[in-house]
Protein backbone atom coordinates (compact mmCIF):
# COMPACT_ATOMS: atom_id res chain seq x y z
CA UNK A 1 0.00 0.00 0.00
CA UNK A 2 1.18 3.56 -0.99
CA UNK A 3 0.81 6.69 0.53
CA UNK A 4 -2.65 7.42 1.34
CA UNK A 5 -3.76 10.65 -0.62
CA UNK A 6 -7.39 12.31 -0.22
CA UNK A 7 -8.11 14.58 -2.85
CA UNK A 8 -10.48 16.71 -0.22
CA UNK A 9 -7.73 16.49 2.09
CA UNK A 10 -5.28 18.32 -0.30
CA UNK A 11 -7.57 20.70 -1.22
CA UNK A 12 -8.03 22.02 2.38
CA UNK A 13 -4.35 21.94 2.59
CA UNK A 14 -2.58 25.47 4.53
CA UNK A 15 -6.34 26.97 3.84
CA UNK A 16 -7.10 28.81 7.60
CA UNK A 17 -10.48 28.42 8.92
CA UNK A 18 -10.88 31.56 11.10
CA UNK A 19 -11.68 31.20 14.40
CA UNK A 20 -13.20 34.02 16.72
CA UNK A 21 -11.92 37.56 16.05
CA UNK A 22 -8.25 36.82 15.18
CA UNK A 23 -7.82 33.12 15.52
CA UNK A 24 -7.84 30.46 12.66
CA UNK A 25 -7.01 26.39 12.62
CA UNK A 26 -5.20 24.97 9.28
CA UNK A 27 -4.50 21.76 8.60
CA UNK A 28 -0.66 21.49 7.65
CA UNK A 29 -0.14 18.19 7.20
CA UNK A 30 -2.12 14.49 7.60
CA UNK A 31 -0.78 10.94 7.29
CA UNK A 32 -3.20 8.12 6.54
CA UNK A 33 -6.80 8.08 6.31
CA UNK A 34 -9.79 5.92 6.46
CA UNK A 35 -7.71 3.02 4.16
CA UNK A 36 -4.91 3.48 6.84
CA UNK A 37 -7.23 2.22 9.50
CA UNK A 38 -8.45 -0.51 7.31
CA UNK A 39 -5.23 -1.95 6.24
CA UNK A 40 -4.10 -1.47 10.11
CA UNK A 41 -6.69 -3.70 11.61
CA UNK A 42 -6.64 -6.60 8.47
CA UNK A 43 -2.68 -6.54 8.78
CA UNK A 44 -2.09 -9.32 6.46
CA UNK A 45 -4.49 -8.03 3.22
CA UNK A 46 -2.98 -5.74 0.37
CA UNK A 47 -5.05 -2.85 -1.08
CA UNK A 48 -7.89 -3.57 -2.98
CA UNK A 49 -8.53 -6.78 -1.48
CA UNK A 50 -11.66 -5.72 -0.32
CA UNK A 51 -15.05 -3.63 -1.33
CA UNK A 52 -15.39 -0.23 -0.19
CA UNK A 53 -18.53 -1.00 1.48
CA UNK A 54 -16.87 -3.86 3.26
CA UNK A 55 -13.65 -1.55 4.24
CA UNK A 56 -16.88 0.79 5.74
CA UNK A 57 -18.73 -1.74 7.49
CA UNK A 58 -14.96 -2.95 9.12
CA UNK A 59 -14.11 0.93 10.53
CA UNK A 60 -17.66 0.83 11.39
CA UNK A 61 -17.26 -2.56 13.38
CA UNK A 62 -13.70 -0.70 14.72
CA UNK A 63 -15.90 2.04 16.51
CA UNK A 64 -18.57 0.26 17.49
CA UNK A 65 -16.43 -2.08 19.53
CA UNK A 66 -13.87 0.59 21.11
CA UNK A 67 -10.57 -1.30 19.05
CA UNK A 68 -8.95 1.77 18.90
CA UNK A 69 -5.29 0.95 17.48
CA UNK A 70 -6.16 1.07 13.82
CA UNK A 71 -6.74 4.99 14.33
CA UNK A 72 -4.00 5.50 15.56
CA UNK A 73 -2.12 5.22 12.42
CA UNK A 74 -3.86 8.07 10.98
CA UNK A 75 -2.45 11.24 11.80
CA UNK A 76 -3.24 15.05 11.74
CA UNK A 77 -0.95 18.25 12.00
CA UNK A 78 -2.86 21.19 12.66
CA UNK A 79 -1.37 25.20 12.69
CA UNK A 80 -3.50 26.72 15.56
CA UNK A 81 -3.69 30.84 16.51
CA UNK A 82 -5.62 30.80 19.45
CA UNK A 83 -5.69 32.54 22.98
CA UNK A 84 -4.16 31.60 25.36
CA UNK A 85 -7.12 30.94 27.99
CA UNK A 86 -7.75 28.36 25.37
CA UNK A 87 -4.48 26.94 24.49
CA UNK A 88 -4.42 26.22 28.79
CA UNK A 89 -7.80 24.25 28.08
CA UNK A 90 -6.65 22.60 25.25
CA UNK A 91 -3.21 21.20 26.17
CA UNK A 92 -5.39 19.15 28.69
CA UNK A 93 -5.16 16.89 25.85
CA UNK A 94 -1.91 15.40 26.37
CA UNK A 95 -1.76 12.73 23.78
CA UNK A 96 -0.50 15.02 21.31
CA UNK A 97 2.86 16.73 19.91
CA UNK A 98 2.93 20.26 20.34
CA UNK A 99 5.19 23.25 19.61
CA UNK A 100 4.44 26.90 20.97
CA UNK A 101 5.14 30.27 19.47
CA UNK A 102 7.50 31.03 22.59
CA UNK A 103 7.57 34.90 24.48
CA UNK A 104 11.09 34.20 25.65
CA UNK A 105 12.13 34.21 21.65
CA UNK A 106 10.13 36.49 20.18
CA UNK A 107 8.08 39.61 20.68
CA UNK A 108 4.53 38.23 21.50
CA UNK A 109 2.36 40.11 18.71
CA UNK A 110 -0.29 42.61 19.72
CA UNK A 111 -3.51 40.52 19.23
CA UNK A 112 -6.21 40.46 21.88
CA UNK A 113 -9.49 38.51 21.88
CA UNK A 114 -12.36 40.41 22.61
CA UNK A 115 -15.87 38.50 22.77
CA UNK A 116 -18.48 39.20 20.62
CA UNK A 117 -21.40 41.04 22.42
CA UNK A 118 -23.83 37.63 22.09
CA UNK A 119 -20.85 35.68 23.80
CA UNK A 120 -21.53 37.50 27.25
CA UNK A 121 -23.34 36.14 29.84
CA UNK A 122 -23.58 35.92 33.48
CA UNK A 123 -22.43 33.00 35.64
CA UNK A 124 -24.26 30.15 35.46
CA UNK A 125 -25.66 29.53 39.39
CA UNK A 126 -26.24 25.58 38.31
CA UNK A 127 -22.79 25.22 36.91
CA UNK A 128 -19.27 26.54 38.43
CA UNK A 129 -17.87 26.45 35.21
CA UNK A 130 -20.54 27.85 32.83
CA UNK A 131 -22.22 30.93 32.00
CA UNK A 132 -25.66 31.07 32.34
CA UNK A 133 -28.55 31.16 29.56
CA UNK A 134 -30.32 34.42 30.18
CA UNK A 135 -29.91 38.09 28.11
CA UNK A 136 -27.07 40.20 29.28
CA UNK A 137 -28.60 43.42 29.23
CA UNK A 138 -26.46 45.94 26.28
CA UNK A 139 -24.98 48.17 28.72
CA UNK A 140 -23.60 45.35 31.06
CA UNK A 141 -21.87 43.90 27.61
CA UNK A 142 -20.69 47.56 26.49
CA UNK A 143 -19.41 47.68 29.97
CA UNK A 144 -17.86 44.55 29.79
CA UNK A 145 -16.13 45.02 26.21
CA UNK A 146 -14.83 48.63 27.63
CA UNK A 147 -12.95 47.02 30.81
CA UNK A 148 -11.17 44.36 28.50
CA UNK A 149 -10.60 46.49 25.43
CA UNK A 150 -9.09 49.06 27.79
CA UNK A 151 -6.90 46.66 30.06
CA UNK A 152 -5.39 45.16 27.04
CA UNK A 153 -4.42 47.89 25.28
CA UNK A 154 -2.66 49.84 28.58
CA UNK A 155 -1.14 45.94 29.31
CA UNK A 156 0.41 45.70 25.88
CA UNK A 157 1.99 49.73 26.03
CA UNK A 158 3.24 48.45 29.13
CA UNK A 159 5.02 45.64 28.29
CA UNK A 160 5.90 47.27 25.14
CA UNK A 161 8.07 49.79 27.65
CA UNK A 162 9.83 46.89 28.82
CA UNK A 163 11.21 45.98 25.71
CA UNK A 164 12.02 49.61 24.99
CA UNK A 165 14.09 49.49 28.50
CA UNK A 166 15.86 46.24 27.49
CA UNK A 167 13.72 44.51 30.28
CA UNK A 168 14.35 40.81 29.37
CA UNK A 169 11.47 39.37 27.09
CA UNK A 170 10.81 36.22 29.40
CA UNK A 171 9.74 38.54 32.64
CA UNK A 172 8.15 41.13 30.64
CA UNK A 173 5.68 38.29 29.11
CA UNK A 174 4.73 37.90 32.23
CA UNK A 175 2.22 40.70 32.31
CA UNK A 176 0.32 40.11 29.50
CA UNK A 177 -2.88 38.31 29.98
CA UNK A 178 -5.18 35.15 29.00
CA UNK A 179 -6.77 36.90 26.69
CA UNK A 180 -3.67 37.55 24.31
CA UNK A 181 -3.10 35.04 21.32
CA UNK A 182 -0.78 32.68 20.90
CA UNK A 183 0.15 29.68 18.21
CA UNK A 184 1.55 26.24 17.99
CA UNK A 185 1.35 23.14 15.63
CA UNK A 186 -0.43 20.35 17.49
CA UNK A 187 0.10 16.60 15.87
CA UNK A 188 -2.12 13.56 16.90
CA UNK A 189 -3.29 10.78 15.73
CA UNK A 190 -7.11 10.13 15.33
CA UNK A 191 -7.66 7.91 18.09
CA UNK A 192 -7.14 10.76 20.47
CA UNK A 193 -8.15 13.70 17.96
CA UNK A 194 -11.82 11.91 18.30
CA UNK A 195 -11.59 12.10 22.25
CA UNK A 196 -10.70 15.27 21.87
CA UNK A 197 -13.61 16.18 19.76
CA UNK A 198 -16.47 14.31 21.81
CA UNK A 199 -15.04 17.15 24.98
CA UNK A 200 -14.33 20.10 23.33
CA UNK A 201 -17.76 20.19 20.42
CA UNK A 202 -19.80 19.09 23.27
CA UNK A 203 -22.57 21.77 23.91
CA UNK A 204 -20.98 21.97 27.73
CA UNK A 205 -17.52 22.88 26.40
CA UNK A 206 -16.27 26.50 26.74
CA UNK A 207 -18.01 28.58 23.49
CA UNK A 208 -14.52 29.57 23.02
CA UNK A 209 -12.93 26.22 22.42
CA UNK A 210 -16.08 24.68 21.30
CA UNK A 211 -15.64 26.90 18.03
CA UNK A 212 -12.26 25.92 17.75
CA UNK A 213 -13.10 21.97 17.94
CA UNK A 214 -15.64 22.68 15.32
CA UNK A 215 -13.26 23.88 12.77
CA UNK A 216 -11.05 20.86 13.76
CA UNK A 217 -14.18 18.95 13.24
CA UNK A 218 -14.87 20.16 9.67
CA UNK A 219 -11.19 19.40 8.58
CA UNK A 220 -10.94 15.68 10.20
CA UNK A 221 -14.20 14.96 8.21
CA UNK A 222 -12.34 15.56 4.95
CA UNK A 223 -9.42 13.43 5.50
CA UNK A 224 -11.32 10.36 6.89
CA UNK A 225 -15.09 10.65 5.95
CA UNK A 226 -15.82 6.90 6.43
CA UNK A 227 -14.43 7.00 10.19
CA UNK A 228 -16.05 10.20 10.83
CA UNK A 229 -19.12 8.81 10.00
CA UNK A 230 -18.35 6.09 12.54
CA UNK A 231 -17.54 8.33 15.01
CA UNK A 232 -20.92 10.29 14.75
CA UNK A 233 -22.88 7.13 14.54
CA UNK A 234 -21.57 5.27 17.57
CA UNK A 235 -19.82 8.45 19.56
CA UNK A 236 -21.01 11.62 19.39
CA UNK A 237 -24.66 11.12 18.47
CA UNK A 238 -24.80 8.32 20.78
CA UNK A 239 -25.92 7.51 24.30
CA UNK A 240 -25.09 4.80 26.67
CA UNK A 241 -27.08 3.90 29.66
CA UNK A 242 -26.18 2.25 33.35
CA UNK A 243 -27.78 -0.67 34.65
CA UNK A 244 -30.54 1.09 36.42
CA UNK A 245 -31.60 2.97 33.39
CA UNK A 246 -31.42 -0.70 31.52
CA UNK A 247 -33.93 -1.91 34.16
CA UNK A 248 -36.12 1.19 33.62
CA UNK A 249 -36.16 1.02 29.71
CA UNK A 250 -36.84 -2.82 29.71
CA UNK A 251 -39.77 -2.61 31.52
CA UNK A 252 -41.37 0.25 29.02
CA UNK A 253 -40.35 -1.37 25.30
CA UNK A 254 -42.07 -3.40 23.41
CA UNK A 255 -39.20 -4.76 21.15
CA UNK A 256 -41.24 -7.91 19.27
CA UNK A 257 -41.32 -6.17 16.00
CA UNK A 258 -37.55 -4.87 15.72
CA UNK A 259 -36.45 -7.23 13.16
CA UNK A 260 -33.59 -7.15 10.96
CA UNK A 261 -35.66 -6.75 8.18
CA UNK A 262 -36.50 -3.92 9.38
CA UNK A 263 -33.22 -2.55 10.95
CA UNK A 264 -31.74 -3.15 7.43
CA UNK A 265 -34.24 -0.63 5.91
CA UNK A 266 -33.18 2.41 8.07
CA UNK A 267 -29.21 1.78 7.27
CA UNK A 268 -27.99 -1.36 9.48
CA UNK A 269 -25.07 -3.06 8.03
CA UNK A 270 -25.85 -7.08 8.41
CA UNK A 271 -23.34 -7.49 10.89
CA UNK A 272 -24.46 -4.25 12.66
CA UNK A 273 -28.50 -5.81 12.49
CA UNK A 274 -27.52 -8.88 14.26
CA UNK A 275 -25.65 -7.68 17.18
CA UNK A 276 -28.55 -5.26 18.03
CA UNK A 277 -30.54 -8.26 17.96
CA UNK A 278 -28.17 -10.22 20.38
CA UNK A 279 -28.23 -6.91 22.23
CA UNK A 280 -32.11 -7.15 22.42
CA UNK A 281 -32.30 -10.79 23.81
CA UNK A 282 -29.94 -9.33 26.49
CA UNK A 283 -32.08 -6.64 27.36
CA UNK A 284 -35.06 -9.45 27.15
CA UNK A 285 -33.69 -11.62 29.68
CA UNK A 286 -33.02 -9.00 32.31
CA UNK A 287 -36.92 -7.55 31.71
CA UNK A 288 -37.62 -11.25 32.75
CA UNK A 289 -35.16 -11.34 35.75
CA UNK A 290 -36.48 -8.22 37.17
CA UNK A 291 -40.15 -9.31 36.89
CA UNK A 292 -43.03 -8.13 36.91
CA UNK A 293 -43.37 -4.08 36.97
CA UNK A 294 -44.54 -2.29 40.04
CA UNK A 295 -45.81 0.25 38.39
Amino acid sequence: MGHAVNSKAEEILDKELKCLNAGFVRLVDYMGGDESIVQAARVSYGRGTKTVNEDRGLIRYLMRHMHTTPFEMVELKFHVKLPIFVARQWIRHRTANVNEYSGRYSVMKDEFYIPEPQAIHRQSRRNKQGRAKEEVPEELRKKVLDILGSAQRETYREYSTMLEEDIARELARIHLPLSLYTEWYWKIDLHNLFHFLHLRIDPHAQHEIRVYGEAVAEITKNVVPVAWEAFEDYVLKAEKFSRLELEVLTKQLDTSRITAELLESKGFGKREAEEFLEKLKLLKTLQAASGPSRD
